[in-house]
């Protein structure tokens, strides 16, 4: 009850200015501004990403100026939550800027054949393709969000006085992957493997594409047990939103790391050990349904604790302890 009640408590001392992940945002949005306009007649469709990033500005100053209004931790909760939806919008774009590159999967498949002696996504799949197990992984793919939403919700309601930092570090984390896909033009197993043939992989061919996932958005089935109903659920993801980027290093692995690092700092041990099975099964399934290759994986790891530090760091400079 005293949850509720705090929920719509008017703040003695409310926070003027907007807050450090709307900073993040509008930090990102001007790094992509700059390259859009830098490259406005290569991109396709300018006009909406212009408009789309004005709509933002907008929505964001209108959400700070209701806060004002009506100071209350509903109200940042509520700043937080558009920030995050806004990022199904933020990520294609990736894939717009991302495709005046030329690609990059040949490298890192070649990495892959290199260090393993196969493609682990390959045989990963094609070994372990029973009803179950791929029920287990396809599971797994699709807590990605349930996670998030999870460990924020943790923090605004039993550890408040870390959420700000806390929606910082998690929305600070995806631009900071979304600037290197821009940069780092790979697609991933379920599009290379397509575009190449399983054959040709198999082989250990792989040639350059150069430009080819310019126009080309053609994947592999997802592996698995077509019946079932997380199979479902990641198809329909997947041909919802998935573009040809977004590879290297896995976000998925990246973000679901630095949840664990949150979780485990918030010192409450159901929520960590409560995670720690979806986890372990979310970093399997990015191998098992071709969207990363293994290295993709280990990247994500190692970069989920470079980027965590940096961004505790820069918190912790900017607005100070909490």
């Amino acid at each position: 009850m005293k949850i509720l009640t705090n929920l719509f408590k008017i703040e003695k001392k409310p926070k003027k200015g907007l807050m450090a992940f709307e900073w993040a945002m509008f930090a990102y949005m001007g790094v992509t501004l700059l390259l859009l306009l830098f490259t406005y007649t290569k991109v396709d469709n300018p006009e909406p990403m212009l408009y789309g990033r004005l709509r933002i500005a907008v929505m964001t100053v209108a959400l700070w100026g209701v806060y004002r209004m009506v100071p209350c931790r509903f109200m940042r909760f509520c700043r937080v939550l558009a920030q995050m939806a806004l990022l199904s919008w933020w990520y294609p774009e990736t894939y717009e800027f991302n495709r005046m590159f030329p690609n990059l999967d040949h490298v890192f498949a070649g990495y892959e054949q290199s260090l393993f002696g196969f493609q682990p996504s390959l045989v990963f799949a094609a070994k372990c393709g029973n009803a179950v197990f791929s029920e287990l992984m396809c599971l797994g793919y699709t807590v990605y969000y349930p996670l998030i939403a999870v460990v924020v919700l943790f923090y605004f309601l039993w550890r408040y006085d870390r959420f700000a930092r806390v929606s910082f570090i998690v929305l600070g984390s995806f631009f900071v992957y979304y600037v290197i896909y821009i940069f780092l033009p790979v697609a991933g197993p379920q599009y290379y493997y397509a575009a190449v043939g399983l054959d040709g992989i198999a082989r250990g061919s792989f040639p350059d594409l150069g430009n080819y996932f310019a126009t080309h958005q053609e994947a592999l089935a997802t592996p698995g047990w077509s019946g079932g109903f997380f199979y479902d659920m990641v198809r329909s993801a997947h041909d919802a939103g998935e573009r040809p980027t977004a590879a290297f290093p896995s976000s998925h692995v990246g973000v679901s790391t630095i949840l664990m690092i949150l979780a485990w700092t918030a010192r409450s041990r159901r929520l960590f050990l409560g995670i720690l099975p979806l986890y372990v099964l979310l970093c399997l399934s990015t191998v098992y349904i071709y969207a990363h290759y293994a290295i993709d994986v280990f990247a994500g790891w190692v970069s989920a604790f470079v980027i965590y530090a940096v961004l505790y760091a820069v918190y912790v400079k900017w607005v100070g302890k909490e």
